[in-house]
């Protein structure tokens, strides 16, 4: 198994604190713990749910990312969910009257990671389902991110407005152009394995009279194994390739339609 596999089997956890004001939904909860899970985020705060907690609609919903449910915390007050934190960000659709920096997500997630680089512990914050936040809640946070949306059509389900900042947050700790997921080991066709099948093909071609007019049969062998070159082969795929024209072959030496002979006992 590759690395990269194996990377794909280890459990992500950590980032910034997610922290979500009067939830009313366990199921809404149970979706914003698999949007955590999904990229990396662990620790989720609720403050005053209003069904109470725990709960066992949220836990069916988050889709085996019991690591969130089992860890999360309840408050009653937005104040001492924050107590610990040393900055805060508040999500919100709507314009503020507030003299606050307004970031992007890409821009809050790249803030986020440097404050914890030094230590700070970093909370994110979410309003409630049909309102959002109040302004004096807003009031406690330190920078807004508003999310690029249809200004005719802003408002975001809750679980949406997390998993968007929690995939800003995964791809700050990802270097550019890298995956999560490693693609399948492939081995490149060997020179030998190359020639072997450019051989095969050229003497099927032969037979099927492909190389015409005589005099041009060098070039158009030279235009083949430039084609097979620049493919790229896998060593599978010459294996796949040999098969096909086997079968070719096959059908080169009787008729379509044709039936084979049978076979006759002496």
């Amino acid at each position: 198994m590759s690395a990269g596999t194996n990377r794909t089997r280890e459990l992500i956890t950590g980032g910034p604190v997610i922290i979500l004001v009067e939830p009313q939904l366990g199921e809404n909860i149970g979706m914003v713990a698999r949007a955590m899970a999904n990229f990396g985020l662990s620790e989720l705060r609720l403050v005053n749910p209003r069904d109470g907690w725990p709960s066992e609609k949220a836990r069916a919903v988050a889709s085996k990312a019991d690591h969130v449910i089992d860890g999360v915390q309840v408050f009653g007050t937005l104040e001492e969910a924050i107590a610990d934190l040393n900055r805060l960000l508040a999500t919100t659709a709507r314009q503020r009257d507030m003299l606050k920096p307004v970031l992007a997500p890409d821009v809050a997630a790249q803030l986020v990671k440097s404050r914890m680089e030094v230590n700070e512990k970093v909370g994110i914050l979410f309003g409630r389902e049909r309102w959002g936040l109040e302004n004096d809640e807003v009031a406690l946070a330190d920078e807004i991110i508003t999310f690029p949306v249809n200004p005719a059509f802003a408002s975001l389900n809750i679980a949406q407005a997390v998993l968007l900042m929690s995939y800003e947050w995964m791809r700050t700790s990802v270097a550019e152009g890298e995956t999560r997921f490693a693609a399948p080991e492939n081995i490149p066709a060997s020179k030998e394995s190359l020639v072997s099948l450019l051989d095969h093909l050229v003497n099927a071609l032969d037979e099927a009279k492909y190389f015409y007019p005589p005099e041009k049969r060098e070039r158009m062998t030279v235009n083949l194994r430039n084609i097979f070159t620049h493919a790229g082969l896998q060593e599978q795929e010459v294996q796949s390739l040999h098969g096909v024209i086997a079968a070719l072959e096959r059908r080169w030496m009787r008729p379509r339609g044709a039936k084979p002979e049978p076979e006759v006992d002496e």
